[in-house]
């Protein structure tokens, strides 16, 4: 069962929002999701705060974007604004005796706990009543922006787990003797050549002082694995490929695949016409070397 949100008189809903009263709807929707988003427990799993914040963030938008509860609101905190400027108009002992008389009452009506006609309710029970009955029937609007602030979530998520091909590079070695000038039959263009139709390359460099050694980096992770796994090179001095330090994981990995039939067959093939590609690569290569 959800908590009674009481309606505390001494927040000021649109500061929370760093927004003036006169905003629009749009203007308050879009501060919210910029202070949300930051204090989102998703994003703050070991600060209590943050999901309080998150919370009263939320009871903000609702009340500030439902027109009854919102001119509700507005008129509570311009009665209070008016009576702010009354007060600092008294002098000191007249100041005391409103404060005494306002603290009797509020205790007198907490008291009696009653339901009082209309003419007699306050505009701070009028709001609360409001923000009762927003309570009772649940929001749509915070159904909006809820998902909407899980799809902002997953994309930062994504644009993190961006795959990093300079943290990632791939170490490439073949045999070469010390004095050879071809290198064990490898140079940057044979090499392009054999692994390019992985997917896209983001550098590769052939050691200048260490002979039967290189450096690549794809672009993509898939295409690293799929090198690694396949590549072999000349059959006459195969290469070896393999991640510098530790191999990036694997993102998919017990996640929910929504891959489709289609998907798979298209990767089987895209993989078939790789291997085709290679053994033909590596026959022209043959041909020239002789």
């Amino acid at each position: 069962m959800a908590t009674k949100f009481k309606f505390d008189g001494s927040k000021d809903l649109y500061g929370l929002f760093d927004i003036t009263i006169d905003a629009t709807e749009s203007e308050i929707r879009k501060a919210y999701r910029k202070k949300a988003l930051a204090c989102h427990p998703d994003k703050n799993p070991d600060n209590p705060k943050a999901a309080e914040l998150f919370h009263e963030l939320s009871k903000a938008l609702e009340i500030l974007c439902t027109e009854s509860t919102r001119a509700a609101y507005d008129k509570v905190i311009k009665a209070k604004k008016a009576s702010e400027i009354r007060f600092k108009q008294l002098d000191s002992k007249r100041q005391k005796l409103k404060e005494d008389l306002e603290f009797r009452e509020k205790q007198a009506n907490d008291k009696k706990n009653v339901y009082k006609p209309s003419s007699e309710v306050s505009d701070e029970e009028i709001l609360q009543r409001e923000i009762d009955r927003l309570q009772k029937e649940g929001s749509r609007l915070l159904e909006e922006e809820a998902e909407l602030m899980r799809k902002q979530l997953q994309e930062e998520k994504n644009k993190v787990n961006v795959f990093d091909s300079s943290q990632h590079r791939i170490k490439i070695k073949w045999k070469c003797e010390k004095n050879d000038s071809s290198n064990g039959g490898y140079n940057s263009e044979n090499l392009s050549q054999f692994l390019k139709k992985y997917g896209d390359i983001s550098a590769l460099v052939i050691s200048s002082k260490k002979k039967g050694s290189a450096l690549v980096e794809f672009k993509t992770q898939e295409a690293g694995e799929m090198a690694i796994s396949y590549e072999k090179g000349l059959m006459s001095n195969p290469l070896q490929l393999e991640w510098i330090g530790t191999p990036p994981t694997n993102k998919n990995r017990g996640k929910t695949s929504t891959s489709t039939d289609f998907d798979f067959e298209d990767l089987v093939l895209r993989k078939m016409r790789q291997a085709e590609e290679r053994k033909r690569l590596i026959a022209e290569m043959m041909k020239e070397d002789e």
